[in-house]
């Protein structure tokens, strides 16, 4: 089908602004302002997909029995817009946040949404909203594509109706003045997913499972949590919501393997490729919490990092544990950490050139 076709603007009566615009933009912090439209979609066993538009945003209205209030079914995502240097505007891979859709989808038992319609009801509302995205440095807009299942039912089946929506919140830099290095705390009792379960999926699910996690790491002083796989309670595995990296002093670097417990990240991706094109080795396997600390000790490990689409890369320079903290090269951000996190950057913004064809141009 044509896509393009079924997404027609169905403008705001009630636009913002332009000088209320303005304002929110100067400071817009991160997923607190939002734009004027979203991309709207609906699906049933019926009619399938159907009834597409960038409509105004407004509050949804469904039935207290709605499934997705006592069953979960949901999955979402998350991708950026940015403005370059140039005054073009571009995304950053949506197509693999689009593959990723479908998996999360297919693991949740929700129909699978075409990936041309998920790429081009991006490409329609950062379109419409394009004013919405910021001028300062390290601004985006953020794009939140989701899906929930709609029917009004009790009973544990997979919903019949769903809605989907993609709405979109004006940000400026995850972290002022640079990336600073994060303290974490290494959760030995609580995991985030186990094999067979949902951990590959970017469900709200996963999330609500780490919040309990992340609070205690707050409570201790740290920023974010780490888990551990939930077979051997041993190895890293994610962050609540990014995924990780360990440089070492030969210069490679290494990461947990992908597996039904941690989400393919796009960061992460990424990162990959760009290490292995300066000729880093890049090796994914297994690492424990006791060999990360003994490294640590020993100077083998010299910096390691989180990455994800919100912060792109945040170095991690303290981990707390119960069984043993332990500090990270000089306790700041890393050389390698960093410089891989300004090669990303510069290609997002299409400030450096794009030899992989990440960008997506719009206008």
């Amino acid at each position: 089908m044509n896509i393009a076709a079924h997404f027609p603007l169905n403008a705001t009566a009630s636009p913002t602004p332009h000088e209320v615009r303005a304002e929110k933009l100067v400071n817009p912090g991160f997923g607190r302002v939002f734009t004027d439209h979203m991309a709207i979609a609906h699906y049933s066993d019926e009619k399938g997909w159907h009834d597409l538009a960038i409509a105004p945003r407004q509050p949804l209205t469904v039935d207290p029995a709605c499934a997705v209030l006592h069953y979960a079914q949901e999955i979402f995502e998350g991708l950026k817009a940015y403005r370059g240097a140039d005054g073009s505007i571009t995304m950053f891979r949506p197509e693999a946040n689009a593959r990723r859709f479908r998996k999360s989808a297919e693991r949740l038992a929700m129909p699978l949404l075409p990936e041309e319609l998920f790429v081009e009801s991006c490409r329609a509302l950062v379109s419409a909203e394009r004013d919405w995205i910021p001028t300062s440095e390290g601004g985006s807009l953020y794009l939140r594509p989701f899906m929930i299942a709609s029917e009004t039912f009790l009973g544990v089946k997979p919903s019949s109706d769903y809605i989907y929506m993609v709405i979109a919140s004006s940000v400026g830099a995850y972290f002022k003045g640079g990336a600073p290095a994060v303290s974490i705390w290494a959760s030995e009792n609580y995991t985030r997913a186990a094999p067979g379960g949902t951990g590959a999926a970017k469900c709200g699910g996963n999330y609500a499972a780490s919040l309990i996690a992340q609070a205690e790491a707050i409570k201790l002083g740290c920023d974010q949590v780490v888990f551990l796989d939930a077979v051997e309670r041993r190895y890293i595995e994610e962050l609540g919501g990014m995924n990780v990296f360990f440089v070492f002093d030969d210069g490679s670097l290494a990461t947990p393997p992908l597996s039904d417990t941690i989400l393919a990240g796009i960061t992460r991706d990424s990162l990959i490729t760009l290490a292995r094109d300066r000729g880093i080795t890049v090796r994914e396997e297994k690492y424990a919490l006791d060999q990360w600390r003994a490294d640590a000790a020993s100077g083998r490990l010299v910096e390691a990092f989180a990455c994800g689409t919100a912060a792109v890369v945040t170095p991690i320079g303290q981990v707390k544990a119960s069984s043993g903290d332990f500090t990270i090269g000089s306790g700041g951000p890393g050389q390698l950490t960093m410089s891989l996190r300004e090669s990303l950057v510069a290609i997002q913004t299409s400030a450096a050139p794009d030899p992989h064809g990440w960008l997506d141009r719009i206008a």
